[in-house]
């Protein structure tokens, strides 16, 4: 018997998550029948790109190089550039393939029936072709900010995929670097007197320390003759503007300032390059009118810089009317707190969640209790602040560094079958699909990819390939392989996600709804219930997940004597003790919406717990509330929004709150010693009920 904790609505304590209560079940193999069936409802779907809530949006990450080639006659690259020039070798899995800007607009249809609304593709800005052994294919090695990479087409071929995906109500989003150019700087201690080598070639370039530079222990920096003026705008062409230290080691300063293996880690601190970069992205947002940025490499750039960079950008974008402009830093973590920095102190609207991606790893290939999920969500509270929240952050499985999510379940827990392997593959994007957070289906997942492993094994072809590494792999779900063509819409996995598509579009509270904890399991695969609830209707929509290879049956606390299963039209009514019986298949999710809406949560007393009047705070706040006296709801339906003043300025908004524990996360470490911080917090529950609270601190330094 496995043991479901369900999630207690009462007094809460500071820094801990709130207690679970004890309901039990059991798997058992009893079916419950229908009462009666009821006609689904549906929501109504923004399908105009520009208004489009980007919570609305499903997300494909594609790599344009390997996905389709629409133009043959740009798999070279430029000849007059011929640092741009050359690398297309569709036999080596480091090299260019042939696949396009044009081979995407040709794909359109294709990712429309998948139900895609916003692509992201892999950096397009023109690269350096040929770095050492191995080509620029998936652009992070960029010379010229202001067009595109010849083997991919040019600034034209992209407008028109812009207007072209801009008519069928779909968003085009670029993935962008700050960090660093390509390998142009050499130094001559590691790359010879010319400095002809590069960094790879003959092993990472030790690192000097801020110390060791201050103190004279400098590289001497070379640039081959040929390569003087290459980057553009001409700017970046100066040592002046980059660190010149040597290779990262990935641990300490050098993370911020050394090289990414050997490419030319940009002087982000220094105040011209702060506004040189700006300008620079400004300017592709003037010309080519994106959705929005995904911007690489985020944690190995100094926080200040994207305080200054990301609102900057945001407000250009909405002065040329685009007004939902989204930005995602990608901060390689699964810490919330290193994560939720870069939301907060960082100023990013959004970060790509590899907290999620971690927990879905741990559940389904690793085999844990959903628990895991449960503390990924009850997390969220440290992303919430003035202007950033956690349903903004983009979720996913796999992606193009880490690898596939097929290839994952290659190392499950327990050895799984192919039709195993598919279940939990739909499983797993079910659960991105209905959780809090905007899903991301990595390219070629629809059709079954799963690779050796993380980088160029997780970058095949969709085109017909010809690497031996790619077309030697078993695809799931499908006799094809990676030899063929794989844009199959009868795919099992394409259906299902084009399935998981039009569910998500159909009812808002799955796109946009609170996300609460109902029940979980410890100590392996089981029962995962959360409900979904968009606060202007405040109707449950009860989502379950069974992670196990075993039916389960289980009881949870209603909000609704009756609720329709959005799929099949089956109604299940609750029983006189206002409990709800559930059976859930093996490798099954369900989704109940309830018939009723949630009744107004009462509100009791607001204090604060831990702090008083005048206490002394520095650094990171972190505030807990207890709400005293609330009815035990099931779902509670609150918001509190926390405001700070200092030293009698306007209230600013700082953080905001739609779960329990009701808290509030920000910092204050920029505000001088001796300075009083008033805070104001109100909780309302959408039915005309409001408590306020205000405190009072003395910030110490």
């Amino acid at each position: 018997m496995k043991k479901y904790l369900y999630k207690n609505k009462k007094t809460l304590a500071l820094g801990l998550s709130i207690a679970l209560y004890g309901c039990t079940a059991q798997d058992i193999s009893k079916n419950s029948s229908p009462i009666f069936t009821v006609k689904k409802s549906q929501s109504q779907y923004n399908t105009d790109y520009l208004t489009r809530d980007v919570r609305d949006d499903i997300f494909y990450f594609v790599m344009p190089d390997r996905f389709h080639n629409g133009d043959t006659s740009n798999d070279m690259g430029d000849i007059t550039k011929p640092e741009s020039y050359g690398g297309f070798n569709p036999e080596r899995k480091g090299f260019f393939h042939g696949g396009d800007i044009k081979g995407l607009e040709n794909k359109l249809d294709y990712l429309e029936n998948l139900g895609i609304t916003a692509i992201w593709m892999t950096p397009i800005l023109r690269n350096q072709a040929v770095q050492g052994d191995m080509a620029g294919y998936h652009g992070y090695w960029v010379l010229d900010f202001t067009e595109i990479d010849p083997h991919l087409g040019s600034n034209q071929d992209l407008k028109q995929l812009i207007s072209a995906a801009h008519k069928r109500g779909m968003k085009v989003f670029f993935d962008i670097i700050t960090n660093h150019t390509a390998d142009v700087i050499k130094f001559k201690e590691c790359h010879g007197e010319n400095g002809i080598k590069w960094s790879l070639d003959s092993g990472l370039c030790e690192y000097k320390s801020q110390k060791q530079v201050k103190n004279g222990d400098k590289y001497t920096v070379i640039i081959p003759e040929n390569s003087k003026n290459i980057k553009v705008p001409q700017w970046l062409n100066d040592p002046q503007f980059y660190h010149n230290q040597g290779d990262s080691t990935w641990q300490g300063e050098s993370a911020i300032y050394g090289d990414f293996s050997g490419l030319d880690d940009i002087d982000t601190d220094n105040p011209k390059v702060v506004s040189g970069m700006i300008d620079i992205f400004k300017n592709i947002v003037t010309e080519f009118k994106p959705d929005g940025f995904r911007v690489d490499t985020v944690k190995h750039v100094n926080t200040a810089f994207w305080a200054d960079f990301s609102p900057a950008i945001m407000k250009h974008a909405k002065s040329l009317n685009i007004p939902n402009f989204h930005i995602f830093g990608e901060v390689y973590s699964g810490d919330v707190k290193v994560l939720s920095h870069y939301t907060t102190k960082g100023k990013m609207p959004a970060i790509l969640d590899f907290g999620f991606q971690g927990a879905a790893y741990e559940v389904f290939v690793n085999e844990t209790g959903t628990d895991k999920l449960k503390t990924l969500f009850d997390n969220d509270d440290h992303y919430n602040d003035g202007d950033s929240r956690a349903d903004m952050n983009p979720t996913f499985i796999g992606n193009h560094d880490m690898g596939r999510f097929a290839h994952f379940l290659s190392k499950s827990k327990s050895p799984l079958n192919q039709q195993e392997k598919l279940a939990k593959i739909k499983l797993a994007h079910a659960l991105m699909y209905f959780s809090r957070g905007i899903p991301v289906v990595y390219y070629g997942d629809e059709q079954g990819f799963a690779g050796k492993g993380g980088d160029m094994d997780a970058r095949q072809d969709m085109m017909p390939s010809k690497v031996k590494n790619y077309t030697e792999d078993k695809l799931l779900g499908t006799t094809l392989t990676a030899a063929n063509n794989n844009f199959e819409q009868s795919h099992p996995l394409f259906t299902e996600f084009s399935k998981l598509a039009d569910i998500f579009k159909s009812h808002k509270a799955l796109r946009q709804g609170v996300h609460h904890n109902r029940a979980v399991t410890s100590g392996g695969p089981g029962l995962y219930a959360f409900s979904r609830v968009e606060l202007t209707e405040s109707v449950e929509y009860l989502v379950l997940f069974n992670t196990s290879n075993k039916l389960i049956s289980a009881r949870l606390d209603t909000t609704s004597d009756i609720y329709t299963d959005i799929e099949t039209n089956e109604a299940i009514k609750a029983n006189s003790r206002n409990i709800l019986p559930l059976n859930l298949a093996p490798l099954s999710y369900r989704i109940l919406k309830a018939d009723s809406a949630i009744k107004p949560t009462q509100l009791g007393q607001l204090s604060l717990l831990n702090f008083k009047n005048g206490d002394q705070i520095q650094g990171d706040i972190n505030l807990s509330y207890q709400l005293e006296k609330v009815n035990n709801a099931v779902v509670p339906v609150l918001e509190m929004t926390t405001e700070i003043s200092v030293n009698d300025s306007e209230f600013t908004r700082v953080s905001f709150d739609n779960t329990l524990p009701l808290t509030a996360q920000f910092n204050v470490s920029d505000y001088a010693n001796g300075s009083t911080v008033k805070v104001k917090s109100v909780v309302t529950n959408f039915a005309g009920e409001t408590l306020k609270l205000i405190s009072e601190f003395i910030i110490t330094k």
